[in-house]
């Protein structure tokens, strides 16, 4: 765990040489397609589903107005895999198209599940790398909600895409991932297969911000 600033972020750090390249295979939280090939699902949260996300009854958006997506994507490790998503009902079939996509690509995903409030709040351990669409959450350093928070936003690979801000970068041990020009696996670039594929279905990508980079972010309204 890493001591938070007067931001209440932790100070940036130096990338251990083992996360440099990172590309740590894929623990299944959800079962992998048998077949190996691209399957994804949509359909309304789950009770059981909506209790372990961060959503509550004072986010911006109504539990009904969400869908619950399964998804495939391929790991660091080559192989198939099924990741969850919250979203936006009225973006659910575009994100589908878009994982599709990257999915027929390669583009490698570490993780893709749902988290908790209590992840989002916990903590900081500088290393996280979760794929995600829906978070509760606001905007970084503001009072105004996330696009997130509507299930409009995704953050693809953090680690591998970080958010820079001045001294602020997250997650605080991605520092080696600043250098764009240093292509490695999983990063999101202009000319590349995931930013191209969110450009496809209307989506904004956090890399061409002018006041900050925020490498992970992709949103259907450029916020």
């Amino acid at each position: 765990m890493l001591p938070a600033g007067e931001q209440g972020y932790a100070a940036a750090r130096e990338t251990p040489p083992e996360l440099r390249t990172r590309s740590i295979v894929t623990v299944d939280d959800l079962p992998p397609p048998a077949d190996g090939r691209f399957h994804a699902t949509v359909q309304p949260v789950p009770a059981d589903v909506l209790a372990r996300s961060s959503w509550t009854e004072n986010c911006p958006i109504a539990a009904a107005d969400l869908r619950y997506l399964t998804v495939g994507f391929r790991g660091f490790d080559g192989r198939a895999h099924t990741g969850e998503l919250l979203a936006n009902a009225r973006v659910a079939d575009d994100l589908v198209r878009v994982f599709e996509r990257l999915f027929a690509a390669g583009f490698p995903i570490e993780r893709m599940r749902i988290s908790s409030a209590a992840e989002l709040n916990g903590p900081h351990t500088g290393d996280g790398n979760t794929t995600e669409v829906f978070a509760c959450r606001p905007v970084r350093g503001q009072k105004a909600w996330s696009q997130h928070a509507y299930g409009l936003a995704l953050d693809l690979n953090p680690f591998q895409n970080p958010y820079h801000k001045g001294e602020v970068v997250l997650p605080e041990l991605a520092t080696a991932y600043l250098d764009r020009a240093d292509a490695r696996p999983g990063m999101a670039q202009p000319r590349e297969q995931a930013v191209q594929a969110f450009a496809a279905i209307g989506w904004k990508w956090g890399g061409d911000y002018r006041s900050l980079k925020d490498y992970m972010h992709l949103s259907s309204t450029g916020g």
